[in-house]
């Protein structure tokens, strides 16, 4: 029988999979199987059909096979497998020395072939598993967060006819089950149909039909993805002629020479381009035999404009001894680059992958936010062409699984994304950045697995033996504690800084208002006296800005003035937003946690009153308040409501670049990464709301955004400020920022950090529960911390046991949430007690999610 399954196809991953060492007994066995058969086994994730709709519902599984003598399987082949009564493709994931124990030797069939040898470098699965280990999470799910969607779409198993069926060979079968299943593949226009609905239209013996059609090899199976993204077909145009003929026009002379100097090939779009003519012409030349035309895959990629050839910028002293210290880097290392904002950190990245492609080898780089990858795919594209690749959650499905390809094959690129980038299955990587290494959307909160990709990223670099560099001007502390302060003996990490700005730019200066003293001296605008005259000169002088506020919407909440009720989610414990995208434009209260949205109600639901009030503010009502004090102001509006299309992020960034706005009004995605030289101003509307959140990181990640967009100002030509509105101008983080003090906040925060063996001093691990029936969520956090040890926890198992207790929002899309938090020593490993007795004890309608190393303890 001959099994055919596609490189390309990349589908045989599982549905149906068994947990390690699984057992496939229940859906056939296979005959001839040896009942005294031993290792090597080999656990696969195997692709399944699943025919029957109740197996979609079961957990995902691996299953254990054997290795015959005459094979050589490795980590990341494809395979061919007997299923049941089938043969399924599968991906070898790793070795096991022994079998489950419900699983009798008798039982553990064995390997058909090896359809792909080396599909995935052994490193990558090495690296997977360690995801798997160290976040508790099962195998088969890290597998489904490294790969794109798509790949994970069901197969269909076919049956199709051979080129061997002679004339009349219906005669020569002796079942009437095989005469009817010829007679069906016969009578398609294809010569194949699903074996499923080869079984429904032959009834009985079906099986025993196939089996002698198989026999005779007059049909053969093979595995077809039954909902991937399609392959993109384009018309080529090839040259066949060796020697042109002499009746040729003057323009088909053309386009066969531009074919020839092209290497003999080009898409028919790109032809009819350069010699600006019809498709006529070409099929012309195809009549007369010196061309043929015919459909071939083009890999999606997300549309990326025309760059300028960009060359090598010439170096400061600075940059130039962090490249030196990179390039001189032999095998993993950690390298903490750590440059104030405009420092030029960017360049140096450019110029130290810039030997890696030399080499043949690949290169990732991770950025936080969609937002940057395009400011950032422009540069690299200048530079290096098309070499770079992007790879994001805001692709397509198509280019997700285009680009996701394109990174197995051997040629030097550069993988830019955010991330889950940090699993691109580059099989010759020579070189890991992350760019602003501190920022939280590193981290993954959920689905499993809940990893982090700074420590992905080390893996990676160690099981790759390539260096990771990780860049920022306000390093996480974690990362600053490890590599600047107190590196581990033997680990091998490096320190670099890069302390001035390119061409010796200064820093803008910080000014702190006091909005106490606005308030007294009557001024209850949004803006400072001092925002409003730098505001105010912005257009006359051709200069723009920036201005942040940590909240998007027009207002916090909605409230009674008469009775004080709040305008609640119905599904979840926070007040609704209240949205205006424009003035007078529809009114709306959105939940920022579920998206519940409703009209705001004209008189309070619990007093009946008239009289609602708007608090807070948001980018909503920050841009209405500038279209009413400085009309003549252009604003874009930069945050997740106006960044939800395609490529919106590339477009809004373009316009303001284009100097189609004087005013770029956002969030969070303002203070990382952007480079804008004609930016002079910044403004921070409302600090506050940043300060004093019930969350040990709250410090640190304010003064981390604070300096970064204040430090988006002045880095071109003209020396920028920075203006910080605040009702709390003695806090330490405004303090630290105003006076530009990273190191001296950073020991104040590690102080306190020590003294309660807080991260980068101890580790954490939350355990979300969560049930839509409050008191079975509370009665089963309560068992699970009994499970894990309670006030002894500590000496016992080696981490101190906080909670249970209910998560500072109790209530999200209907579902109560409580958490427990366990805190141990850095550089250790926790056993905890068998997952699997841990969701054993939860019931049927109860989450268990385990959250390591969280960031978000919310």
């Amino acid at each position: 029988m001959q099994y055919d399954i596609p490189w390309e196809d990349l589908s045989p991953i599982a549905h149906l999979v068994a947990e390690p060492g699984g057992g496939y007994d229940a859906i056939g066995e296979t005959p001839g199987t040896n009942p005294e058969s031993q290792g090597p086994w080999i656990e696969v994730l195997v692709d399944s059909p699943a025919s029957e709709t109740s197996l979609a519902e079961e957990p995902l599984k691996l299953f254990t096979y054997r290795v015959p003598p005459e094979l050589t399987v490795q980590p990341g082949d494809i395979l061919s497998v007997p299923f049941g009564s089938q043969q399924l493709g599968a991906i070898a994931i790793r070795f096991t020395d022994q079998l489950a124990a419900d699983l009798p030797v008798h039982k553990v069939k064995e390997i058909e072939d090896v359809v792909v040898s080396g599909f995935f470098a052994r490193n990558y699965w090495q690296l997977l598993e360690r995801v798997a280990d160290y976040y508790y999470t099962p195998l088969v799910r890290v597998i489904r967060a490294a790969m794109p969607p798509g790949l994970f779409a069901r197969s269909q198993h076919r049956i199709r006819l051979t080129a061997q069926v002679p004339p009349g060979g219906k005669e020569f079968l002796k079942t009437i089950a095989a005469q009817k299943i010829l007679e069906l593949l016969q009578s398609s226009g294809t010569g194949d149909y699903t074996l499923q609905y080869i079984r429904s239209k032959v009834k009985p013996g079906a099986n025993s039909g196939l089996r002698e059609l198989k026999k005779r090899g007059w049909v053969e199976s093979y595995y077809e993805a039954g909902s991937r993204p399609a392959p993109k077909l384009q018309q080529a145009v090839t040259l066949i002629a060796s020697s042109f003929p002499p009746d040729l026009s003057k323009r088909q002379r053309e386009v066969l020479q531009v074919l020839k100097r092209r290497g003999g090939e080009l898409w028919m779009a790109e032809l009819l381009k350069i010699c600006q003519t019809s498709s006529g012409v070409v099929k012309k030349l195809v009549e007369k035999g010196c061309v043929d035309i015919y459909d071939r895959e083009a890999l999606r990629s997300p549309g990326q404009p025309t760059q300028t050839p960009d060359t090598p910028k010439i170096l400061n002293s600075y940059q130039q001894q962090a490249l030196d210290g990179i390039n001189q880097i032999d095998g993993y290392a950690r390298v903490l680059l750590h440059g104030v904002t405009g420092s030029g950190k960017t360049e140096v990245y450019l110029q130290a992958i810039a030997p890696i492609l030399a080499q043949g080898k690949s290169a990732i780089v991770l950025v936080p936010e969609i937002g940057l990858t395009p400011q950032l795919c422009d540069r690299f594209q200048a530079r290096f062409g098309d070499k770079v690749v992007v790879y994001h959650s805001a692709l397509s499905q198509g280019e997700r699984y285009d680009t996701w390809r394109q990174m197995l094959t051997d040629t030097p690129q550069i993988v830019i994304g955010t991330r889950s980038a940090i699993f691109a299955p580059l099989p010759n990587l020579g070189l890991i950045i992350l760019d602003e290494e501190y920022d939280d959307s590193y981290k993954q909160d959920q689905p499993a697995p809940t990893y982090h990709a700074r420590t992905v990223a080390q893996w990676r670099a160690e099981l790759s033996n390539c260096p990771l560099i990780l860049g920022s001007a306000t390093p996480s502390l974690e990362t600053w504690v490890e590599i600047a302060v107190n590196p581990t003996e033997g680990d091998r990490t490096h320190y670099l800084r890069l302390p001035e700005r390119i061409e010796s730019r200064p820093m803008p200066p910080v000014e702190v208002v006091d909005m106490r003293q606005e308030l007294r001296k009557g001024n209850r605008s949004l803006f400072s006296e001092s925002l409003q005259q730098e505001l105010s000169t912005l257009r006359e002088t051709g200069r723009q800005g920036i201005l942040f506020i940590h909240r998007r919407g027009h207002s916090t909440f909605v409230s009674c003035r008469s009775c004080g009720y709040v305008m609640e989610c119905p599904h979840c414990d926070v007040s609704l937003s209240y949205h205006q995208f424009q003035e007078g434009g529809t009114e709306f209260l959105r939940c920022h946690y579920c998206s519940y949205t409703t009209h705001p109600p004209e008189r309070c639901p619990e007093c009946d009153s008239p009289y609602f009030r708007r608090f807070g503010s948001g980018t909503q009502r920050v841009m209405q308040e500038l279209a009413r004090e400085f009309p003549e102001l252009r604003v874009i509006r930069f945050d997740s409501d106006t960044t939800r299309t395609k490529d919106a992020h590339r477009i809004l960034l373009s316009q303001f670049a284009s100097g189609e706005a004087d005013i770029l009004l956002g969030t969070q995605m303002l203070t990382k990464g952007l480079d804008l030289p004609q930016v002079t101003l910044v403004g921070v509307v409302a600090a506050d709301g940043l300060l004093n959140l019930a969350d040990f990181r709250a410090s640190e990640r304010a003064f981390q955004m604070l300096t970064q967009v204040a430090g988006r100002a002045g880095r071109g030509d003209e020396p920028g400020r920075a203006i910080l509105q605040t009702y709390s101008p003695e806090h330490p983080v405004i303090q630290a920022v105003r006076n530009q003090e990273y190191n001296s906040f950073i020991e104040q925060e590690l102080e306190q950090r020590e003294a309660l063996s807080y991260p980068p001093y101890g580790r954490l691990i939350l355990l979300r529960i969560s049930g839509r029936d409050d008191w079975t969520v509370e009665d089963t956090a309560v068992d699970l911390a009994q499970v894990l040890g309670g006030p002894d926890a500590y000496l016992t198992r080696g981490y101190e046991l906080l909670g249970p207790a209910p998560a500072p929002i109790l209530r999200v899309a209907d579902r109560f949430r409580w958490q427990i938090l366990l805190k141990f020593p850095p550089n250790i490993r926790v056993e905890l007690p068998m997952l699997e007795e841990l969701r054993s004890r939860c019931p049927r309608d109860i989450s268990l999610a385990i959250d390591v190393d969280p960031l978000n303890l919310n």
